[in-house]
């Protein structure tokens, strides 16, 4: 099930909400594009949010995939955690609320005057 939406309409989605200061839950961001969540739709939005993330570190830009969350405890799913040597071991506790707080606050800083 591949989503027909491409990166530059996920990051304008993500970028507005940066300059709003607020984060989307999966669900959110998958209506948003036009779809209903489900778990393939989901993996599918997140290899974009993967892809949105390596050309935003190349230009020099704040990760946005942070901005994309769960309902449940607004924390970015497995996926975003999995590979990243500077995250806290416990990817739910306040360590890990404390690190996306700050990742989130970099998304916001950079694209609010932007």
């Amino acid at each position: 099930m591949v989503m027909a939406v491409d990166l530059p309409e996920v990051k304008a989605l993500l970028v507005a909400a940066a300059r709003s200061g607020r984060d989307l839950s999966y669900s959110e961001m998958l209506l948003a594009l036009g779809y209903r969540f489900s778990r393939p739709k989901m993996r599918s939005l997140c290899r974009l949010l993967d892809a949105i993330d390596v050309d935003g570190r190349a230009a020099g830009e704040p990760d946005l995939a942070v901005l994309v969350v769960r309902e449940s405890d607004r924390l970015p799913g497995q996926g975003w955690w999995v590979g990243r040597s500077d995250a806290p071991a416990d990817w739910n506790g306040p360590a890990a609320r404390a690190f996306v707080t700050e990742r989130q606050q970099a998304a916001f800083d950079w694209w609010q005057y932007r």
